[in-house]
């Protein structure tokens, strides 16, 4: 680490303390650089126990049902039948009113002296299932706020080093605001959100990730350059750049979702509470015109009857759980690793059906190191090596530095400057549009990139025997890079990486789903061609700029696809916020995390397809408890309308198929099931139906299997077993 410090930072010392010789040891690939004389600590600090203790509760989740938990979702059922908290829900605000409406009659008969029992009842089971709805919700979110705890443990208020006017000065992390410049030594705790402009570290992100594996972090980078408050610096020193003010940074927005304080209805929770509260008034329509029917026909039937009716025929099952389905899926991102900044981005994953995935990172590990560096066109490998070097003396991108490492490796001479860039000399940036970079000095220019743009730049043909290694390299997908020295091209650059081992499994997962995925990347269509078909996408863009990323999302768009893409850099910023699901890795850039609505912890873009599983799973859960909701009323028509009118038509005795007791008996049983039905539901509506990659038919046969015909058949199985214990202990 030192040695690459120095190398790095000419004349500057560095603030943190030495560092004491350390073991070797196996580290990630995406942080082990040797070549470029990076090591990782290998002792573990003694809060990486703790953090990781944190991290796995977060995946593990509010695990079961404790009584801590259970309590406390029983007292906030309560708290929840104010009639202004229940008006959010109208179809159990229609429940409710109905349960006063009976309480009501309960007086009325005590005070008249008339048997009360069946009324009483009634009205009992009434609030019951206003109350289970009620702890369905309750229950989602008292889970929702155990997330909340364990990430609101990654929030530490700890001192911190800012820096002013060049002084160094100690504040609480509260006092921080954004733009503040901060030290962070060896040992310490990274007081907040913000980027790395200074300095070479490794950091223990085992809070976040779980991972104990510290993680490189530098500045001017798209994927290290990030770093997450609460995380703790083991080697070295960074100085930051805060990007958030405090309460305001991606965990904080995070906790007031999870815990439901800032939780939107989503369109489709909009659009089916619209769906339930129209049903719910066609219902009340139907019910309230029965009554001069049964009046005409000799048979009064009582207001606590149709009461009755009214709540077993209106949509009670999926209206009591919708709040806790969506808090729930809420709940399952969080346990991936993954942070949402709304349910509707949840929701939008399982409806996509288009997945755009940078190459570099995704589908493969993104670390392209320099493996050879290669004379052309008659030039000397020194030359080759030598020109490798000064091209890439101003190129501070992982990439940039391992070219300089093993072009010293390779004997080239460095020039007298610490290794930085010479007095006096001009780097030419990388662009998307030139797609090369450089160094002028003295009248002498030395460039590397893209082949083809190496050779535009210098008005030549790509000589024979540089396109034929060129072709090798793409072949082998690694990437090319071009070398010129003083208007000649002289060699090439082979930067190799590798696809990540299980993407093409992966991708077949999201074909049985009906995703198509396309690889995005800025190499020549050869390589993008080989490293596509290694990894089994479907489609893939070569050369292409960032400013492509947008054109194609809106393309996708325009012909009614949802669209879901993966990024780290600034220049993915605008991509993510045009796709309809946006997931940004917590190791990129504060602008693609602020524009993206998802945030992978783990920093693992292949991690969508368990995004898409989640958000299929919600749509699912949803779509089969209230199919489920619609058809077990069915067995409610066939125990409720014979009951009502078995005096005044006799004939209605035939459509009594479950032989139930008593008019009262039958009444009585189909709402204690309508009660009961909603509490044997809410484990599933919180863990979600079981969901496996297949296509979106077979998946609709199977749920209409199972909770269509379900739906109808265990209410007959439910009212019938209630009413002969309703029977056996007389209670109607």
């Amino acid at each position: 680490m030192k040695d690459h410090k120095t190398e790095r930072r000419t004349g500057n010392e560095s603030p943190g303390p030495e560092a004491e010789p350390r073991p070797t040891r196996t580290v990630p690939a995406r942080d082990a650089a040797p070549t470029r004389g990076l090591e990782p600590p290998t002792r573990r600090t003694p809060e990486t126990g703790a953090m990781k203790e944190i991290a796995a509760s977060r995946r593990k989740g509010a695990g079961g049902w404790t009584r801590k938990m259970v309590g406390r979702a029983i007292r906030e059922s309560f708290v929840k039948l104010d009639p202004r908290w229940m008006l959010r829900n109208p179809v159990m605000f229609v429940v409710e009113v109905g349960a006063v409406i009976t309480t009501g009659y309960v007086v009325q008969q005590l005070l008249a002296q008339q048997s009360v029992s069946f009324t009483l009842q009634i009205s009992i089971w009434l609030w019951l299932t206003v109350l289970f709805a009620n702890f369905a919700e309750a229950m989602a979110e008292v889970r929702g706020r155990a997330q909340a705890d364990t990430l609101r443990a990654t929030r530490k208020d700890t001192p911190a080093r800012r820096l002013r006017d060049g002084r160094e000065e100690t504040v609480s992390s509260r006092d921080l605001r954004r733009g503040d410049l901060v030290l962070v030594r060896e040992g310490e705790i990274i007081p907040g959100d913000g980027e790395v402009i200074e300095g070479i570290a490794y950091v223990n992100e085992a809070a976040i990730t779980g991972e104990s594996a510290p993680v490189l972090k530098e500045p001017n980078t798209d994927i290290r350059s990030s770093v997450t408050g609460g995380t703790q610096v083991v080697s070295d020193w960074l100085k930051i750049r805060i990007s958030e003010d405090p309460g305001h940074t991606f965990l904080d927005r995070m906790i007031a979702l999870v815990e439901g304080a800032s939780r939107q209805k989503t369109p489709n929770e909009i659009a089916l509470n619209i769906l339930l509260a129209g049903l719910t008034i066609v219902f009340l329509l139907a019910v309230v015109t029965l009554e001069p029917f049964v009046l005409y026909a000799g048979s009064p039937v009582s207001t606590v009857v149709l009461i009755a009716l009214l709540v077993c025929l209106i949509p009670t099952t999926i209206g009591g759980l919708l709040s806790a389905i969506g808090i729930a899926g809420m709940d399952r991102v969080t346990r991936f690793n993954v942070l949402a900044t709304s349910g509707r981005a949840v929701e939008a994953s399982g409806d996509v059906d288009v997945l755009l995935l940078d190459k570099t990172g995704t589908v493969t590990y993104g670390n392209r190191l320099a493996a050879e560096i290669l004379p052309v066109a008659g030039a000397s490998r020194e030359e080759a090596v030598q020109t490798a070097l000064w091209s890439s003396l101003g190129d501070e991108t992982p990439e940039g530095t391992s070219i300089v490492a093993l072009a010293r490796q390779l004997g080239a001479s460095p020039p007298d400057s610490g290794g930085g860039v010479p007095e006096g000399a001009e780097v030419i940036p990388f662009t998307s549009q030139t797609r090369l970079s450089g160094l002028s000095l003295d009248g002498r220019v030395w460039l590397k990139g893209a082949p083809d743009a190496v050779a535009t730049r210098l008005g030549r043909e790509v000589p024979p025997d540089l396109a034929k290694q060129v072709e090798r390299i793409a072949g082998e997908g690694g990437t090319p890079l071009a070398l010129a020295a003083d208007g000649r091209l002289v060699g090439v650059i082979y930067l190799k990486d590798t696809v990540k081992p299980g993407m093409r499994q992966r991708f077949e997962e999201f074909r049985k789903m009906g995703i198509r995925t396309i690889m995005i990347t800025g190499d020549n269509p050869l390589t993008a061609a080989t490293i596509a078909r290694e990894a089994g996408v479907d489609e893939f863009v070569a050369q292409a700029k960032p400013e492509d990323k947008i054109q194609i999302i809106r393309e996708q768009q325009q012909q009614g696809h949802l669209v879901a893409m993966s990024g780290d850099g600034t220049n993915d910023a605008p991509a993510l916020a045009q796709a309809d699901v946006g997931l940004a890795m917590n190791s990129g850039t504060s602008a693609a995390k602020e524009a993206a609505n998802m945030v992978d912890l783990d920093s693992n873009p292949t991690k969508l397809i368990e995004v898409v599983a989640i958000g299929k799973q919600l749509l699912i859960t949803r779509g089969a408890i209230t199919t489920f909701s619609v058809a077990n009323d069915v067995a409610k028509y066939f125990a409720i309308i014979p009951a009502m009118f078995s005096v005044a038509y006799p004939q209605l005795n035939a459509l009594n198929v479950m032989q139930l007791a008593t008019p009262q008996s039958a009444i009585l049983s189909a709402v204690i099931f309508n009660a009961l039905i909603i509490v044997a539901l809410v484990p599933l509506a919180l863990r979600g139906v079981g969901y496996r990659p297949a296509p979106a038919a077979e998946l609709l046969r199977r749920n209409l299997l199972v909770y269509g015909v379900g739906g109808i058949v265990v209410p007959f199985i439910g009212i019938k077993l209630i009413d002969l214990l309703v029977a056996a202990i007389g209670l109607a």
